[in-house]
């Protein structure tokens, strides 16, 4: 793959459309259509496959009996000319509104335009004559045309809201049209058309614009959009329609699959382009992720069988053409800071609601637990206090036991100690050093014999002794096990099998991925559910290096680090959530880490993100780290096979066979590597 292919937006599954409003002049179709080209000049300059206009934009919508005017009706005809003869050089697919004659009747209709020709002509099927809307007065409703024709500007062209436009050299973009309250309907055309394969809606719109209609919009928008699976492009009538009654705000948005990609400004006095890239490789997986989508086909498959399909030819620009859509760079933690406080509202209640009710469901044991004075612990540690709290039990049937080993640092042990003490669990020290120089000498490893040999053996006997005192003390003391490593450590394989951190009663962290749990600790500091004097040592753990602390460090040296060894958890969640969740090949989590993370000063953080940590990563850097993400993610499927239970938490994901991610431990991951190794090491 070469740099030009891999940094190219279209060749990477995307196609970029755009939502156009402009002031038009009320009955003046020849000034309405050299605005229209204006736009459509400038949406080709952009890069965009699709643009939508307004509903009846050649004519204006408000002027009431003009509509039935030959001279007007004439005009749009004229002026529609002009756009088809413009759109000849150009690269979008134009859907202009415009009122046309059909037979004895006017049709409200939306009409398909590109390299010089009209594709095909999609009527407003369902006609408002409600509250300030009169237009059955002017239009026939054209949900009768399904299969029909017109004569239109000298050619045969199809007619009906059963159209599909298939853009055949853009793999998955299929364009479905309607107008306006067709998506206000209960059975919208554009849902049967997403049944029918389409997977760019759009709707060419007027909406006069009261109080709270934009948050109307917004919710039709983005529950069809999330519905269909589907992106849902949407463009109003807005400056220069007659304000005789009403008024106008030209909203312009872009939904897909529930989540917005972009909206314009509303009230503005100018031309507005919303523009963003859709991901047809996301709508795609997300359809055959869903089966019941296809399952709803098949209920409807009498309507959906008869849409037809007309099709064209884009010859998508090559090269970058950059990105217009936002990449978040931890997709597990929400930019917004509200979106992130509610976020950790729920992880916090789900984790502490799942621990109680296996706490209550098997006996209500104690908690058995180990603490380092690093995140995962630390966070595991207080969703245990907080569901004794919830369960009026005393937090000393928490039994929190710190267990230092040969690479133990002072700061690690006397955070978890004050945390303890804070917190007001059980605590105890039980110190594995003796039983792992003893195994060690059994084993016969040369660590007994006084060589620094620091190898995976000497790591997991520390490991995995901790984890079996726990057990015992569990067994010894009434108690379960409570896990602490997270979603981020099992799509790794960090941790140890069998008697080692991978096992445990009830794993409450397996559905946090790591870059969430801080934010959750700082949440849980200052929720109030927590002690005051608990917070102040919250904080210091937040600031600590990732460490598993197992390889003693010599002096001068720094203390072990994970990320070292892994890569940063920043990247590795970003691969898990565009793996896992998104279904997408290491080119594209590629393609998309980069233009994350490409540039520290380019786009949004997460709130409290500390200034120190906002780095970059150049290309080369995040293949590196994706290779390594892709060995180990197949190689420690049997890991997560044999997990214990735990609560899902994220959208994201979770790593449980019984959960949403089943794979078997043997799969290769050759293909994914083969690909990886298509990408660049630079662009």
């Amino acid at each position: 793959m070469d740099a030009a292919t891999f940094t190219s937006a279209y060749a990477q599954g995307f196609a970029r459309v755009a939502a156009c409003t402009a002031p038009v002049v009320v009955a003046d179709p020849a000034s309405n259509a050299r605005t229209v080209v204006e736009q459509a000049r400038a949406c080709h300059d952009r890069g965009v496959a699709v643009a939508t206009f307004a509903e009846l934009c050649l004519s204006g919508y408000a002027i009431d009996d003009l509509l039935l005017s030959d001279t007007l009706l004439d005009a749009v005809e004229a002026g529609l000319a002009e756009v088809v003869t413009a759109s000849a050089d150009l690269l979008p697919v134009l859907v202009v509104g415009a009122p046309l004659r059909v037979g004895n009747r006017l049709l409200n209709c939306a009409v398909l335009v590109h390299r010089g020709a009209v594709l095909g002509v999609v009527p407003k099927s369902y006609l408002p004559t409600y509250g300030e809307f009169y237009e059955r007065r002017h239009f026939a409703a054209g949900d009768e045309h399904r299969g029909g024709s017109l004569r239109l500007l000298g050619a045969d062209v199809p007619l009906g809201p059963d159209l599909l436009l298939d853009v055949v050299d853009v793999p998955g973009l299929v364009v479905h049209v309607e107008v306006c309250e067709d998506l206000w309907v209960p059975v919208p055309p554009s849902a049967e058309a997403a049944l029918a394969g389409a997977t760019v809606l759009l709707n060419v719109s007027s909406s006069p614009i009261t109080i709270a209609r934009a948050d109307v919009r917004r919710l039709l928008v983005r529950s069809a959009s999330l519905r269909g699976l589907a992106a849902y492009v949407y463009a109003a009538a807005g400056a220069g329609e007659s304000s005789t009654d009403l008024a106008w705000d030209g909203q312009t948005m872009v939904y897909e699959a529930g989540d917005l990609l972009a909206e314009g400004p509303r009230f503005a006095a100018g031309p507005q382009l919303t523009v963003a890239d859709v991901d047809l490789r996301r709508l795609a997986a997300e359809r055959r992720r869903q089966g019941t989508f296809d399952d709803n086909r098949r209920t409807h498959a009498d309507r959906v069988g008869g849409f037809r399909r007309v099709t064209t030819t884009l010859d998508p620009p090559t090269g970058d053409i950059g990105l217009e859509r936002r990449v978040d760079r931890y997709p597990f933690v929400p930019d917004d800071p509200d979106r992130l406080a509610q976020d950790c509202y729920e992880a916090w209640n789900i984790q502490v609601a799942a621990l109680e009710r296996r706490l209550t469901s098997i006996g209500s044991p104690k908690i058995v637990i180990g603490v380092s004075g690093g995140l995962d612990s630390t966070h595991a540690l207080v969703v245990a206090v907080r569901a004794m709290d919830r369960l009026g039990r005393p937090r000393s049937d928490v039994h929190a036991v710190t267990m230092p080993g040969f690479a133990t640092g002072a700061t690690s042990k006397d955070l978890a100690t004050r945390l303890c003490a804070a917190l007001g669990v059980g605590f105890e020290e039980l110190d594995i050093r003796p039983a792992a120089t003893q195994m060690l000498a059994d084993l016969g490893h040369p660590y007994a014999d006084g060589e620094e040999v620091y190898d995976v053996t000497f790591e997991n006997v520390q490991a995995g002794l901790r984890t079996d005192y726990l057990f015992r003390l569990a067994n010894h003391r009434g108690g379960i096990v409570l896990g602490t490593g997270d979603l981020s450590e099992l799509a790794l394989g960090w941790c140890t099998y069998g008697v080692g951190d991978q096992m445990s009663h009830y794993g409450v962290n397996a559905g946090v991925p790591k870059t969430l749990i801080q934010h959750l600790i700082r949440w849980a500091a200052g929720s109030g559910e927590l002690p005051d004097e608990a917070g102040p040592v919250l904080t210091e753990i937040l600031d600590q290096e990732i460490s598993p602390e197992l390889v003693p460090a010599k002096e001068g040296e720094a203390p072990q680090s994970t990320e070292a060894a892994v890569g940063p958890y920043a990247l590795a969640d970003f691969a898990l959530f565009h793996l896992a969740r998104q279904h997408h090949g290491p080119s594209r989590i590629a393609f998309l880490a980069w233009h994350a993370w490409r540039d520290a000063g380019a786009g949004a953080w997460p709130p409290d993100h500390p200034e120190a940590g906002r780095t970059s990563y150049d290309l080369a850097t995040i293949r590196h780290w994706l290779e390594l993400f892709c060995r180990r993610f197949f190689a420690a499927q049997f890991k997560r096979s044999a997990l214990p239970n735990g609560p899902k938490v994220s959208a994201g994901g979770t790593m449980s066979p019984r959960g949403d991610w089943r794979m078997p431990s043997d799969a290769s991951a050759a293909a994914w590597l083969a690909e990886l190794s298509e990408v660049p090491d630079a662009v």
